[in-house]
Formats: structure tokens, C-alpha cells, sequence
């Protein structure tokens, strides 16, 4: 049927946290607003506005974000933010070619000295945890690609395929993004 495969046997995981007026944001940050200013009854059609910052809930951090001259979301292929990712485990060695998710723990000073020197594809982690300032600034000048904020990281396997989809924003220093796991 015109080349389209069906794969019975995938199963995705949402990454992505819901985004809604009020919801959590760093600390000091505006507050995400997402306001209907059109409605069906009275316009003929729905449409929200949203304001929020490119760091609000789930979202993907490039190196302008804390590098003068750094790169922006356009010097970056659509690649750069999907690929074969597994999830971090002390015995488990980190790769260049494959991302890393950190579901179980935070990344302390000793897992990012070895992250800078081996620098994964990208490197992502859960809502639960918050990294620390020094440890993101010290990736964003080593140019690794770092997803905050993922939700239902307890349902990935060890091994897994990551997509995490940045809007296409120009120069920005980052954006939300809907991530998400598929599973084979």
C-alpha cells in the first residue's frame, strides 16, 4: 500500500509534559499562558495564544543558551535531536553515537566529567530531577545537546529510539519540544 510499513509490534512512550496556564517553570521565570482569543460560537472557529519561555516543561537546551556565539536551533539538523538513546545505569557505558536519559538519578560532577569527554549524541532527563547550573553550562560550551524536563521516564526500556522535536525557531537558544520514545 504506496510503501507504508506497519509495525504491530511499537509501542511509544510520551516524553512530554502537558503544558497549561499556571504550570511549573523555573524559579523567577514568567508564567506560561496559553489564552483562548477565538471561539466557534462567536468567530467561526477555536485558537489559543500561548506565552511562554523556550524552556518551560519539556524542552531542548543548544549552546546559545549559556555560550556567547554559540550555536542557535539552526545551526542543528532535525537529527541531531532523535536517534538510539539508552537509559543511564552506572554499568552502562556512554557512547558518542547514542543519547543518554537519566530516569533514576540526577547527573552529579563525576557522570558529566565523562559525558563532556565522551559527548553522546544528546543527553536528557527526568522531571523529577533539576541539573544542576554549573554541570549545564559546562555541556552548552561543550556543545551536547541536553533535553530537561521528560515525563514517564519510568516506562523506558533500556534501549529505545528518542525523538525530541524542537520548533523551528529562528536563532533560538532552545524550545519545547514533544518527545517521545518508540519502542520495537
Amino acid at each position: 500500500m504506496f510503501g507504508l510499513v506497519i509495525l504491530t509490534n511499537m509501542k511509544i512512550v510520551d516524553l512530554t509534559l502537558p503544558m497549561y496556564t499556571g504550570m511549573p517553570v523555573y524559579p523567577g521565570d514568567p508564567e506560561v499562558s496559553i489564552e483562548l482569543i477565538k471561539t466557534l460560537e462567536k468567530d467561526g472557529w477555536n485558537m489559543r495564544r500561548i506565552e511562554m519561555n523556550t524552556h518551560d516543561g519539556t524542552h531542548v537546551n543548544v549552546s546559545v543558551h549559556g555560550v556567547k556565539g554559540g550555536n542557535t536551533l539552526d545551526d542543528y539538523s532535525l537529527e541531531s535531536f532523535c536517534g538510539v538513546a539508552v537509559v543511564y545505569a552506572p554499568d552502562t557505558p556512554i557512547v558518542p553515537d547514542t543519547g543518554v536519559i537519566f530516569r533514576d538519578r540526577n547527573i552529579d560532577e563525576n557522570i558529566a566529567e565523562q559525558i563532556k569527554k565522551v559527548r553522546p549524541r544528546f543527553v536528557g532527563l527526568s522531571s523529577s530531577y533539576e541539573i544542576d547550573e554549573e554541570i549545564e553550562r559546562d555541556f552548552l560550551k561543550k556543545d551536547i545537546i541536553l533535553f530537561e524536563r521528560l515525563a514517564n521516564t519510568e516506562l523506558l526500556p533500556v534501549r529505545f529510539m528518542f525523538y525530541g522535536v524542537p520548533l523551528k525557531i529562528k536563532g533560538a537558544d532552545g524550545s519545547p519540544v514533544r518527545a517521545f520514545a518508540v519502542i520495537e
